[in-house]
C-alpha cells in the first residue's frame, strides 16, 4: 500500500530547516500527515512561545513520509493519520494525539447537501459522473454538468483512510484529479463548482459545504455523538523513546492546554 515516495526531497528540505537553525535553537523537526500538518504548526508556535531556546519545523508529505522519515532518522517525530498503522511502522512508538472526521465536500454554490454511501462510491468510482444523477441542477446551457473528483496521492493517509471508511474496497475512478495535500484539494473545490473532494473536518470552511453522508450531517456534535462515523487517529510516531525538547513538545500536545488547541481547531481531543 504504501510505495517509496519521493522522500528524499523533503529530508533535505526538513534537514536544510534544520541546519539554518542549529546555531540558535534547539531543533525539533517533524513531518508526514499534511491533514495535521496545520494543528502541528499551531501547537509548535504555542510549545515555541513558552520554550524560545527550540525551533519545531514541521513538514507535510503525507503520511507515507511521515514514516519513512522517522524511521530513517530524518526527523524525532512522524505524523500519520491512518486507520491503522501499516507493516511499515512495525518498530515505532505510536501515540495517539487527536482524532478527525474525513467530510466530503463541495462548492458552496452546489444544491447537493446529502449524499447516500452508495452513492459517493459510485462518484469517486466514476460509475456516476454528473450531478444531474444525484439530483443537482443541470449546466448553463442545460448540458450535463460533469463531476470534478478530486482526491488525494498515494501515501496519503488521508486518502487511505478514505478508502477504508468510505469506498470499503471500491476502487477509485482513474479520472480523479490528483493532489498532494489537503490543502491543494480544498481549493480545487472552492474555486470549481462541479469538483466533489474529501478534506479533514478540521479546515472546513465557508467556502466550502460540507455534505452529509446517510442524513448525518459532519457537525462537531454528530462526530462526537459517534453519529458521523468517518473519523481516524493521527498518530505520532518516534523511533525508540525521545528525551529532552522532543519529549517535552509531545508532553504539551498531549497535556490540556495543548489538547485544547486541537479541540478549538475543529480535530476531536484525545484527553
Amino acid at each position: 500500500m504504501f510505495k517509496q515516495i519521493a522522500s528524499i526531497l523533503m529530508c533535505a528540505a526538513i534537514i536544510g530547516c534544520a541546519k539554518g537553525n542549529m546555531q540558535q535553537a534547539e531543533t525539533i523537526n517533524i513531518a508526514g500527515s499534511t491533514a495535521f500538518q496545520p494543528f502541528a504548526e499551531k501547537l509548535a508556535e504555542e510549545f515555541m512561545s513558552a520554550h524560545p531556546d527550540v525551533r519545531v519545523n514541521v513538514q507535510g508529505g503525507g503520511s507515507a513520509v511521515g514514516i519513512q522519515s522517522v524511521q530513517s532518522g530524518v526527523v524525532q517525530i512522524g505524523m500519520a493519520d491512518l486507520v491503522t498503522l501499516p507493516k511499515e511502522a512495525e518498530g515505532l512508538n505510536s501515540i495517539v494525539a487527536a482524532k478527525d472526521a474525513i467530510v466530503i465536500a463541495v462548492h458552496p454554490d452546489n444544491k447537493i447537501d446529502n449524499l447516500s454511501l452508495q452513492q459517493i462510491q459510485d462518484v469517486f468510482s466514476g460509475k456516476v459522473n454528473s450531478w444531474e444523477q444525484l439530483g443537482g441542477e443541470k449546466g448553463e446551457k442545460g448540458e450535463k454538468k460533469t463531476i470534478a473528483v478530486v482526491s488525494r496521492e498515494e501515501g496519503s493517509g488521508t486518502r487511505n483512510s478514505f478508502h477504508d471508511l468510505v469506498l470499503k474496497g471500491v476502487q477509485l475512478s482513474p479520472h480523479a484529479l490528483i493532489q498532494n495535500s489537503t490543502g491543494a484539494v480544498k481549493m480545487m473545490i472552492q474555486t470549481d463548482p462541479s469538483a466533489i473532494g474529501y478534506i479533514t473536518h478540521g479546515v472546513v470552511t465557508p467556502d466550502v459545504k460540507a455534505v452529509a453522508i446517510d442524513g448525518i450531517a459532519p457537525s462537531l456534535k454528530n462526530i462526537k455523538a459517534g453519529k458521523y462515523n468517518v473519523v481516524r487517529p493521527i498518530f505520532l510516531l518516534t523511533k525508540g523513546e525521545l528525551q529532552g525538547k522532543a519529549k517535552e513538545f509531545i508532553d504539551f500536545i498531549l497535556s490540556p492546554q495543548g489538547q485544547k488547541t486541537i479541540a478549538d481547531n475543529g480535530l476531536l481531543p484525545v484527553k
